[in-house]
């Protein structure tokens, strides 16, 4: 009974969830992405039309990005929906949680804060964080603000990091050594 009760519910929830989708999906579809780019876990790209994405070399993307590519908000008035391309360029940095809207293009050697929503296009070598997203520094600029921290930090190697292998041992020493201050890894 309980086996029938499961395969029933099973077949039911099957409706409703989304298959997985990969990253070479997103390629087969004509999403393009360049060489040596970092794209974490979680991060969403638009699916309806994920062939307008394009992303350039060198290019980070952390965690629970969204890339989207259509506007739908008015399409039960208008019956249209609006489209739009994004680019990001060589070189940029997209923080956790950003959310990149349609016919947005990010210039290169920029960084965008977590958590920012980016409704205008960057320019190039700037910082921009908020929402909606505004260029508060060039990258220099914020490079030169936060230089001194470095020079003050603790400062950890590879070992100290996931694909190094840190130890636990490592783990414990970094955390205590991080309990008030930000640290870098180089």
């Amino acid at each position: 009974m309980m086996n029938r009760i499961f395969n029933f519910v099973r077949a039911r929830l099957k409706k409703y969830i989304l298959e997985e989708i990969w990253l070479e999906d997103y390629i087969k579809m004509g999403m393009k992405i360049g060489e040596n780019c970092s794209i974490q876990p979680g991060v969403i790209f638009d699916y309806s039309h994920c062939w307008l994405i394009k992303i350039g070399n060198n290019v980070t993307i952390a965690p629970q990005a969204y890339l989207l590519t259509h506007d739908a908000s008015t399409k039960s008035i208008t019956n249209y929906t609006k489209l739009g391309s994004i680019t990001i360029e060589d070189n940029v940095f997209i923080g956790a949680r950003a959310l990149i809207m349609p016919g947005v293009t990010i210039g290169k050697n920029s960084i965008v804060g977590a958590g920012s929503i980016v409704t205008k296009s960057i320019p190039s070598d700037s910082v921009a964080v908020g929402n909606p997203a505004k260029v508060v520094a060039t990258v220099q600029e914020y490079l030169n603000k936060t230089n001194h921290l470095i020079e003050k930090s603790h400062t950890y190697d590879h070992s100290y990091t996931i694909k190094g292998k840190i130890s636990a041992n490592n783990k414990d020493k970094m955390y205590q050594e991080l309990m008030n201050e930000m640290g870098f890894v180089v």
